[in-house]
């Protein structure tokens, strides 16, 4: 019993178990697994519609001229739109590329219901959209632009671009895994 005692104690198997648990601890930051069982639902309305919805028309002014046709309404215009496919986790929704009445621009995700993970992006790229393993890899090959954190693994959200990026030079978007440097899902953007 006291020859056990003494192995137990001893530096080397200290050693070894304070090596296991900083191990296990740093495999648990890393990867993240509880994620797996956590969702995240965020329901963010498209800016500038709530509130075009929620009025009444203006009344008609008379006009001076008969020939004179009211100006149609100034409000958020689909450029671009297309449906995602499952990268690395199952992943469905649709991206829409909008430009808003002020002229900026946003991509909106409508629907998403996808894996949660660490470290999740929104990515805009200029790369293609491949289905199964050849996809999962290629959105960081080319130029892309990150446009924040996934706020959410399920729901409707928005994700403003930045004034320098010009919305006609990008053509997907996809669910980017930081971490993993991996596609979760993307979306070719058909012009509409």
């Amino acid at each position: 019993m006291g020859r056990v005692r003494k192995v137990m104690t001893g530096p080397l198997v200290i050693a070894v178990l304070v090596v296991a648990v900083g191990g296990a601890g740093f495999g648990l930051y890393w990867f993240q697994p509880w994620k797996l069982w956590q969702d995240e639902t965020v329901q963010e309305a498209l800016p500038g519609v709530a509130v075009a919805e929620t009025s009444a028309p203006p009344a008609a002014a008379p006009s001076e001229s008969p020939s004179e046709s009211p100006s149609p309404a100034t409000g958020p215009q689909t450029l671009a739109s297309g449906e995602l496919i499952s990268h690395e986790h199952a992943t469905s929704g649709t991206v829409k590329l909008v430009r808003l009445a002020d002229g900026s621009h946003v991509v909106r995700l409508e629907n998403l219901n996808t894996s949660n993970g660490p470290d999740l992006r929104v990515w805009l790229t200029d790369a293609p959209v491949k289905q199964g393993k050849a996809g999962w890899h290629v959105f960081d090959d080319g130029k892309y632009v990150s446009l924040g954190k996934l706020k959410g693994n399920k729901g409707s959200q928005n994700y403003a671009l930045p004034g320098d990026a010009d919305p006609s030079s990008f053509s997907s978007v996809s669910i980017w895994c930081d971490r993993f440097d991996v596609s979760f899902g993307a979306a070719e953007l058909a012009r509409v």
